[in-house]
């Protein structure tokens, strides 16, 4: 009878950790995937990190907040109508709500972004405006 006991725990045990691995080389699969699908090099790697740290993608985020563009104008008027809408004393859901926010921050962690490479593309420019000047 022990003996059965002890061969199923280690059937399990095995079927559990060959399970594991397998989900976990898929996670590292997709995630090299995603990487190259968001530009590949240092850009995938920032927007993977993005995506890890606020725990939406960008495409996701601009679906749940319904903007085709990263316009900031626009990203905050359609979070401030959704938020107001899903607020829990209007019978809205405090789950959507969240969803909007974190939309919401992860495109703002974006346009930070691109504001970020901008302003250095144009110091750039500028310095080497300066430098043919002389």
């Amino acid at each position: 009878m022990a003996k059965h006991l002890i061969q199923i725990i280690v059937l399990g045990t095995q079927a559990i950790g060959k399970a594991f691995s397998k989900a976990l080389r898929q996670e590292i699969q997709a995630s090299q995937e995603a990487a190259k699908r968001a530009g590949g090099g240092q850009r995938g790697n920032q927007r993977a990190a993005a995506n890890a740290q606020t725990g939406i993608t960008l495409e996701e985020a601009m679906q749940i907040l319904n903007v085709d563009k990263l316009d900031p104008k626009e990203v905050q008027a359609k979070y401030e109508l959704m938020f107001n809408l899903n607020e829990k004393s209007n019978g809205g859901s405090f789950y959507l709500q969240s969803k909007v926010f974190r939309a919401k921050e992860r495109i703002d962690h974006e346009l930070k972004d691109v504001l970020k490479k901008q302003n250095q593309s144009e110091s750039k420019t500028e310095t080497k405006d300066k430098t043919s000047d002389k």
